[in-house]
């Protein structure tokens, strides 16, 4: 035993669907983004594991090298597993994503987002004007018109990520491809947010409109512009949407 104690929690339900060790790498995974275990620290062992979360050691062992295939932990033989640090953890990766997401304080990941968009996205809209192909377009003129068409918030949100994954493949950029987890991801839920609070909506359309046409007539300065009139846009909904709560 390391010494550590951990907290008891409920059994991992089996009725999900999902693999059993898949369960227990989320648990830990969320408790080592969400701060619980820093970098350098000795995660408990695999008995401790199995009692904590009452399953076998078989599961636990699978649990913890899916985490070290993820870069959140290195196991050693003797030593035990320990977490590794952050410029180590794979944030491209599906999962460690989904476990940060649902681990950090959603006003922290939400500007967090912003960050991200506001230094990468203006330069993926000024390539997509600059490489973007006939096929290409026509997927971006089809999300825009999803966006419109939509009924629902779950239609307006998948439409409108789907609009910015259609940007990123018209930047036909292979090194900016892996970025369209991220898209999917957080702009997934950054939209899922706004979306609901968001007063002016025709806005918004109007200003990916303003990107799509930009995209279109091939010009990527403006291109760019139009996308950080996007960004400061979301950034308005979400400061009015902070000071109503």
């Amino acid at each position: 035993m390391n010494g550590r104690k951990v907290q008891k929690r409920r059994p991992i339900g089996k009725s999900s669907g999902v693999k059993l060790h898949a369960e227990v790498a989320r648990n830990i995974g969320e408790r080592i983004l969400g701060g619980e275990f820093k970098p350098g620290s000795l995660l408990p062992n695999e008995a401790e594991w199995g009692a904590t979360f009452a399953v076998s050691r078989t599961a636990v062992r699978e649990a913890i090298k899916a985490l070290s295939a993820k870069g959140l932990i290195a196991s050693r033989p003797k030593v035990g597993s320990r977490v590794e640090p952050r410029s180590r953890w794979n944030l491209l990766d599906r999962d460690v994503l989904s476990w940060h997401r649902s681990a950090t304080d959603r006003k922290a990941f939400l500007a967090s987002t912003q960050e991200f968009r506001r230094i990468v996205e203006p330069g993926i809209a000024e390539l997509a004007a600059r490489r973007r192909t006939t096929a290409q377009i026509d997927q971006l003129v089809a999300a825009l018109e999803g966006m419109k068409r939509a009924k629902t918030h779950e239609e307006t949100v998948s439409s409108d990520v789907a609009f910015h994954e259609a940007l990123l493949a018209a930047s036909n950029n292979d090194l900016l491809m892996p970025f369209g987890v991220l898209i999917e991801e957080t702009l997934g839920n950054l939209f899922d947010f706004t979306t609901q609070r968001n007063k002016h909506y025709k806005l918004a359309l109007k200003l990916h409109e303003n990107i799509a046409k930009a995209v279109i007539a091939g010009d990527p300065e403006g291109a760019r512009k139009a996308m950080l009139a996007l960004i400061g846009d979301t950034d308005m909904v979400i400061a009015v949407a902070s000071k109503g709560k």
